[in-house]
């Protein structure tokens, strides 16, 4: 039985854990924090994620999609608020499509549940990672009662964030590539109670986006009613969090900028200054794996902003396709590593950009007219020509397509829009005999 040590017991790690103990491997799950199942989230952190299809293809092949979902909420589409408080609503894609907004707390807790249900798996928390030795597969560690503590294994695979110590030690090798680029923009975490009841005081069943141009905010729904708010801000300037110092500053820029959700944030003072601004990370990174010795996988291989909701699902499908190499290359431990960070290095790469392009769609673009207008011809060549054109979200957030591919089809997509909207056929969009050919030409280039 060979021995893999994972350093990171969030949601990619707990989940990796249980994809390797199915295949008989020995595991050790490293957790820097407490366990979680008996300590709060710390305040701030979001609350709740996204779910889309790779995540539940991922949380499928070890059986725990159907008891996520139980008490995840359908996000058919945005919600748009204006300043003056009109809303235009934006479906994702056909009728039945959504993301599900879900409990980043319960889905950890539920997958670290399930890694203790399996004997060969040992999960150790309170666990510092201070080192690893990469030829020889060791990592310490400083544990609870402060003493340090030596691992053995065969292999080891970071699991452990977007500023991983396991990566740290690997950014110090020779020809080791390393990247990190912060957007001008934080974020903070708010929230939104319920109303009498537990009733929803906006829609349920949408992502609600205020878009104010170089900044914006956004909601997600959650079982008890609440919504989770988070503000994105410059951090510096004239409009940003180094402005809003005093509780009158708060309210009178919610007052200008977000006056229709002002009455429904009681609290809005109390989080606003008890909660931490954060800030949005790009990390890039090559190689990702040493030898048959060392990986990572998740954040701490590529860490993206979180403006396409990918974050999560990008990790997950990362499991699955280390899942996959092991099945076809075991026991060559060394070509499973190489094959699995030269499939998932592009996609990575190309969620990167995507997300980055998605804030300033949704922060500036998703309330411009012109754009409103490219998006509706969008949706309804969704609909009608659902075997030749796919939108960029739609490939990305409703299919497993590679984000590689997903990233090449948006400039396609748009040169196919524009010849439509440049020979006036939006009336025509339902004859497949002058639709077609626009459509086979431009998508000849992929």
């Amino acid at each position: 039985m060979e021995h893999i040590s994972i350093v990171g017991g969030g949601l990619s790690g707990s989940l990796l854990s249980v994809y390797m103990a199915r295949r008989g491997f020995k595991v050790d799950l490293f957790e820097r924090r407490p366990d979680m199942r008996s300590n709060k989230i710390s305040a701030g952190r979001s609350i709740n994620l996204a779910l889309s299809n790779r995540g539940i293809n991922a949380l499928d092949k070890v059986g725990l999609t159907e008891d996520i979902l139980s008490d995840a909420i359908p996000m058919y589409g945005r919600m748009m608020h204006s300043r003056t408080g009109e809303l235009n609503f934006q479906p994702y894609g056909t009728e039945q499509q959504c993301i599900y907004s879900v409990s980043r707390g319960r889905l950890n807790i539920r997958l670290l549940e399930l890694a203790d249900e399996f004997e060969n798996i040992n999960i150790h928390f309170d666990a510092k990672c201070t080192d690893i030795d990469m030829h020889n597969a060791t990592a310490k560690f400083e544990m609870a009662d402060g003493k340090e503590q030596t691992f053995l294994a065969d292999h080891i695979i970071g699991t452990d964030g977007a500023f991983a110590a396991t990566r740290g030690r690997l950014q110090i090798t020779d020809r080791f590539d390393y990247s990190q680029s912060y957007l001008h923009i934080g974020y903070k975490e708010l929230s939104i109670p319920p109303g009498p009841n537990g009733e929803f005081k906006m829609e349920k069943n949408a992502l609600h986006i205020w878009p104010r141009g170089a900044f914006m905010m956004i909601a997600l729904p959650n079982p008890d009613g609440t919504f989770t708010c988070t503000l994105f801000l410059s951090m510096e300037g004239v409009t940003s969090f180094a402005n809003l110092k005093k509780p009158d500053d708060v309210v009178q820029f919610f007052e200008k900028e977000f006056p229709d959700v002002l009455p429904l944030m009681p609290t809005l003072i109390e989080d606003f200054f008890a909660n931490t601004t954060g800030s949005l990370v790009t990390v890039r990174c090559w190689p990702w794996a040493v030898d048959d010795k060392v990986a990572l996988l998740g954040d701490a291989a590529h860490a993206v902003v979180p403006f396409f909701g990918q974050g999560m699902n990008c990790s997950f499908e990362d499991c699955v396709i280390m899942d996959e190499c092991i099945e076809k290359y075991l026991p060559d431990w060394k070509n499973v590593f190489d094959q699995y960070q030269h499939l998932r290095k592009p996609n990575a790469d190309a969620i990167a950009s995507l997300a980055v392009q998605n804030f300033y769609e949704m922060s500036d673009r998703v309330g411009d007219a012109e754009f409103l207008h490219r998006k509706h011809i969008e949706h309804v060549l969704c609909e009608l020509y659902p075997d030749l054109f796919q939108s960029q979200y739609e490939l990305v957030t409703f299919s497993n397509t590679p984000y590689i591919n997903a990233l090449n089809r948006g400039p396609i997509n748009e040169q196919i829009l524009t010849s439509i909207i440049e020979q006036k056929l939006e009336e025509k969009l339902t004859d497949r005999s002058m639709i077609e050919p626009i459509i086979r030409r431009f998508a000849d280039y992929l």
